[in-house]
C-alpha cells in the first residue's frame, strides 16, 4: 500500500474512531487527521506483533479493523494525557 493510502486509510480510521468514541476534543479536524494516520500504523504494527497478522491492501477488512482499533487506542490515550493538562491547567 503506498503513502497516499495510508493518509487516506488513517484519516477515514480517523473519522470512524471519532464517531464510535464521540467527545469534545480539542484541535479539531487536524488532531482527528493526525490521530487516525498514527493510529493506523499503530494498528497494524500490533496486529503484525501480537496476531502475527499480515496487513493486506487498502480494501481488505483485517487492514480497517486494525486501522481503526489503533486510532481508538490512540485517541483515548490522547484524551487521557489532554484532559489530565486542562485539570492542571
Amino acid at each position: 500500500m503506498g503513502f497516499i493510502a495510508w493518509i487516506v486509510l488513517g484519516l477515514l480510521a480517523g473519522a470512524l474512531a471519532k464517531l464510535i468514541m464521540p467527545g469534545d476534543d480539542p484541535g479539531g479536524i487536524i488532531i482527528t487527521m493526525l490521530i487516525g494516520i498514527v493510529g493506523a500504523l499503530l494498528g497494524g504494527w500490533l496486529g503484525g506483533l501480537i496476531f502475527n497478522v499480515e496487513l493486506g491492501g487498502f480494501f481488505s477488512i483485517t487492514t480497517w479493523i486494525l486501522a481503526i482499533v489503533g486510532s481508538l487506542i490512540l485517541l483515548g490515550i490522547y484524551r487521557l494525557v489532554v484532559g489530565r493538562k486542562a485539570v492542571r491547567g
